[in-house]
């Protein structure tokens, strides 16, 4: 008598939302399952048949994950001010036949390249009658490979060294329309001398020219650092747009646009949420990352279901109480941040004990402090054993030879903190941070020995 009553069969279809009764009957001529969260079935997989009601949560879950990826979305909160720049900038410089260039800065996940592409998405219309070029310098072998990746998006046979270039320049002060070229990741052309960026930035002043450059980075002093002398002229210097960090409220309001499309009560709490705004922003306020923790977290909720629904029958051959749908909770997200971004440098603790080596830890306070100095993302291994041993002699810590630094890095490799590119030799191989360096510091100050070093910094 003190059982749950079993659901019925024509009970079994329907859309079961967070707070409902496990059992409650269907009423007559309610409306069917709305087709967002659960009128679509998932495709059976073998083994096991899971019941019905897995199938209508599970949904939930998979539109919560897909609402939650980083895409370009309709309306971008928080960004009015710097899209309406861009907006502007592009109607009076290619629909007003105006060269120029305008450079974007920004901590990654800030929404520079989501708001660019918005605007782009948005005067499509407008900017029909010009040519539109968009390159990822992330994706080019060598800064000098830009220039024939340009040359073919122009159609032009891609020709390489000064020939390349002065075929450009020709074609881009000849008469036609307008060219538009965005280079994200602009920060991946330095080079020695900066001849790339400098001969990029110099074309729109070139008579008769019409091209108008925009680009992105994450550096904001990319303009005094590299290109000063860009500023010799400020009538015709880059125009400069700065994206500052997310705050917790504005990280607060995109969760919640974003989980509002999802139908049916919020499958995140509200706790859940103002506690991964909250951590996110006093890292490094990247939309993209608190976007990833939420969706992470939805799946391991989406597991923990599974693994209930996938329960062995009862004794006496009863089936098992379908359970009802759960929450993201503020514990999954904490779990989530903790495991995988809190995370790299912490992701051997067990029960609390930071197994992180203490020679690891050196060795990226180490390169933090080479890549300040030397203003560059990417060390020589060759510089950065050097510099982790003046680390080691500052701080009367034993040394390990260059042949175990190496080790070092590639154990870092392999946990996604650093990136190794290799070479024929050992000490010319190339060293840079996969983490943003904001998030790296903050993990690494957490002791007092990794805390001073970086105070100290390299004598």
């Amino acid at each position: 008598p003190c059982s749950p009553t079993k659901r019925s069969k024509e009970n079994q279809g329907r859309r079961l939302l967070f707070g409902d009764p496990p059992a409650s009957p269907e009423k007559p001529g309610s409306p069917g399952p709305s087709p967002r969260c659960g009128g679509q079935e998932t495709p059976q997989s073998s083994g096991p048949a899971r019941p019905q009601l897995f199938r209508q949560e599970g949904t939930c879950y998979q539109e919560a994950k897909r609402v939650l990826h980083a895409a370009v979305p309709d309306r971008l909160h928080a960004r009015e001010r710097e899209t309406g720049v861009m907006r502007q900038f592009l109607r009076e410089h290619v629909c007003g036949r105006r060269p120029g260039s305008l450079y974007v800065s920004g901590a990654p996940g800030t929404g520079k390249t989501a708001s660019l592409s918005r605007v782009l998405l948005d005067c499509k219309d407008e900017l029909a009658g010009s040519k539109t070029i968009v390159l990822n310098c992330m994706s080019l072998s060598s800064p000098q490979s830009v220039f024939p990746a340009v040359a073919q998006e122009l159609g032009l046979p891609a020709a390489a060294g000064r020939d390349g270039v002065r075929r450009l320049e020709k074609h881009l002060t000849a008469q036609g329309p307008m060219v538009l070229l965005v280079l994200d990741e602009l920060d991946q052309l330095e080079s020695k001398g900066q001849d790339v960026l400098y001969t990029l930035f110099e074309w729109p002043r070139l008579p008769r020219s019409r091209l108008v450059l925009v680009g992105l980075a994450n550096a904001l002093d990319l303009m005094d650092r590299s290109l000063a002398r860009l500023g010799a002229r400020p009538a015709s210097s880059p125009q400069l747009l700065h994206f500052p960090p997310y705050t917790r409220e504005q990280l607060s309001t995109i969760l919640r646009e974003r989980l509002g499309q999802v139908a049916g009560d919020p499958v995140l709490d509200a706790a859940a949420l103002q506690f991964c705004a909250r951590k996110v922003s006093a890292v490094s306020g990247d939309a993209r990352k608190a976007l990833d923790v939420c969706r992470r977290a939805v799946e391991v909720v989406e597991l923990e279901v599974r693994n209930q629904t996938l329960l062995k029958p009862l004794p006496g051959g009863d089936s098992p109480v379908s359970p009802v749908p759960k929450r993201v909770g503020l514990l999954h997200v904490s779990r989530v941040i903790s495991e995988v971004f809190g995370d790299r440098l912490a992701a051997g603790a067990v029960g609390g004990r930071d197994t992180f080596p203490l020679q690891q830890k050196v060795l990226l306070c180490s390169l933090l402090l080479l890549a300040r100095r030397l203003r560059t993302r990417e060390v020589t291994l060759g510089k950065l054993h050097d510099a982790y041993s003046q680390v080691c002699r500052q701080q009367h810590l034993p040394a390990v030879d260059q042949a175990e630094c190496l080790s070092l890095v590639t154990l870092l490799e392999s946990r996604g903190v650093l990136e190794l590119k290799r070479t024929k030799e050992a000490r010319l191989a190339k060293v840079s941070l996969k983490m943003e360096e904001a998030a790296v510091e903050h993990a690494l100050q957490d002791t007092a020995l990794v805390g001073s070093i970086l105070a100290q910094g390299l004598r």
